[in-house]
């Protein structure tokens, strides 16, 4: 790649626990990221009747963070090309006449589960697969949709806006749904890309309820007059579609070498793969649940999700509840880590994708409740319960790599860990030992660096017509992946096993 020509965009990455601002500047001497703002993402509960609760997203409170920190970004860099959002993926807002219905309800909800029997009483489970490729995850936007239909609440909605599009609206007042995000919905036609008009006629779901699909890069408008005034000194700032879904922009950033690569990205959710030209649509691709999800630069995401950090937040929610403290865990997590290396002896492996995890809660009383159904010995210190589920997503890990390699063909030498698990150094060295794999960490930052990447590259920020491995040389240079290979302990059982 020559010199970019250089400049600075605005990334806003909202994530299912928090939510940042960060701007990404490009120019001679390469990528440089700064972060301007953080803030919490806390579901809120509210109640739906006698001994009823729902679970939602607090999108205003996230609106009013974003504008905040948007406005700190264009004083510190007044000439930004553009602005960029992703979000996590298959939860939207309903509106009508361009107003927000309701709250929107947050995918760990209980109510999408009547969707689920609603949508498969018109479409078997397998002929959706074959249509759209997305594995089956019972809060899978088509499901939700469902069960606001069940509910009656449906009918009152002119349009659904997935939230980086809801977002996306709120600064330009133009609607769009970008496609990655839309490859999420169990809507979108696998081969075509485009909206199944035939599966939104049989589940009787109107065929105008989404805005025009857009593909990453392309101009979806400028701050509304108002926002320009308020934080941009009357300035119309660009809006540029990224890959919205967090982990189709992560996956931008993974700095993949070659087909031979495989990606991680490690957040509250595993969501582990293979970028490929084409979707794998087969049984055996199903019964595995892997799903294909679009990618930008027009790749296919062959993936598998799997539970993640989520379950270690949870267990360390749900001790810090019993000490009666509201301080911050970040202390106590390095020392949790700390004792959970140091822990000898085996310890119990589960199947982090069990869906009792699925849900918030006291998650080691369900690490203890699954080992007791399977007759294996629970942990009982919380250096153990860490260990456990850290052994549990590397077994997983493991299990989901090799199905990968069966399902599409592929041998997978190298894995690279992105996002909050590569800082996770227990996690990466149980990965490689494992996995038997040569273990790449970094970028934290993947899905950030993802975004700015789309947007430099449609502001003109980097050379026209630069490809995604052109994009990814940058990433590789900006932040060199810390290396972890199989342990010899490791790889002589590993010799053993094959023999």
């Amino acid at each position: 790649m020559t010199t970019p020509s250089g400049g600075s965009v605005a990334a806003v990455d909202l994530g299912a626990t928090s939510g940042r601002v960060i701007l990404g500047h490009i120019g001679a001497h390469g990528l440089r990221l700064q972060h301007v703002a953080r803030f919490p993402n806390r579901p809120v509960r509210l109640t739906e009747g006698p001994g009823a609760a729902s679970l939602h997203w607090d999108v205003l409170g996230l609106w009013a963070a974003i504008e905040e920190g948007l406005a700190k970004a264009v004083a510190g860099v007044p000439a930004l090309a553009s602005i960029g959002v992703d979000s996590w993926a298959v939860d939207y807002g309903l509106q009508r006449g361009g107003r927000l219905l309701g709250v929107p309800y947050h995918y760990r909800d209980a109510r999408s589960e009547a969707g689920v029997a609603a949508v498969h009483r018109a479409v078997p489970a397998d002929e959706l697969y074959r249509r759209t490729g997305l594995a089956h995850l019972p809060f899978n936007t088509v499901f939700q949709l469902a069960a606001d239909r069940e509910a009656g609440v449906l009918p009152l909605a002119d349009r659904a806006l997935l939230v980086p599009d809801l977002i996306g609206h709120w600064l330009t007042g133009v609607d769009v749904t970008e496609r990655t995000n839309a490859s999420t919905t169990g809507l979108l036609a696998a081969e075509t890309g485009e909206w199944d008009a035939e599966l939104f006629d049989t589940l009787g779901l109107p065929t105008s309820l989404f805005a025009p699909l857009v593909d990453p890069g392309t101009a979806i408008g400028a701050l509304t007059p108002e926002l320009a005034a308020s934080m941009a000194g009357g300035r119309e700032i660009p809006v540029t579609a990224v890959g919205s879904h967090d982990t189709a922009s992560a996956v931008v950033g993974v700095p993949l070498a070659d087909e031979h690569a495989a990606y991680i990205s490690s957040g509250t959710w595993s969501l582990v793969g293979l970028e490929l030209e084409r979707p794998v649509i087969t049984e055996a691709a199903r019964a595995a649940n892997f799903t294909n999800e679009g990618g930008a630069f027009g790749r296919i995401r062959f993936l598998k999700n799997i539970s993640g950090l989520w379950l270690l937040s949870e267990s360390m929610r749900t001790w810090d509840a019993a000490a009666g403290t509201d301080a911050t865990r970040s202390s106590d997590l390095a020392s949790l880590l700390a004792a959970a290396a140091e822990v000898t002896g085996p310890v119990a492996v589960f199947d982090a994708s069990d869906d009792r995890f699925t849900a918030p809660g006291d998650m080691p009383a369900r690490i203890r409740g699954w080992c007791e159904e399977h007759g294996i010995a629970a942990p009982t210190t919380r250096a153990e319960v860490v260990r456990s589920i850290l052994e549990s997503l590397a077994a997983a890990y493991a299990a989901t790599l090799d199905e990968a390699e069966r399902l599409s063909g592929r041998t997978i030498t190298t894995v690279h860990v992105v996002g909050g698990g590569s800082q996770n150094e227990l996690l990466c060295r149980l990965t490689a030992d494992r996995t038997g794999r040569t273990v790449l960490a970094g970028p934290v930052e993947a899905t950030a660096i993802g975004n700015v990447l789309v947007q430099a590259l449609a502001a003109g920020l980097v050379p026209a017509g630069s490809s995604l491995e052109a994009l990814r040389d940058l990433v590789r240079q900006a932040f060199p992946p810390v290396r972890y290979e199989p342990s010899a302990a490791a790889a002589a059982a590993a010799a053993a096993a094959a023999r």
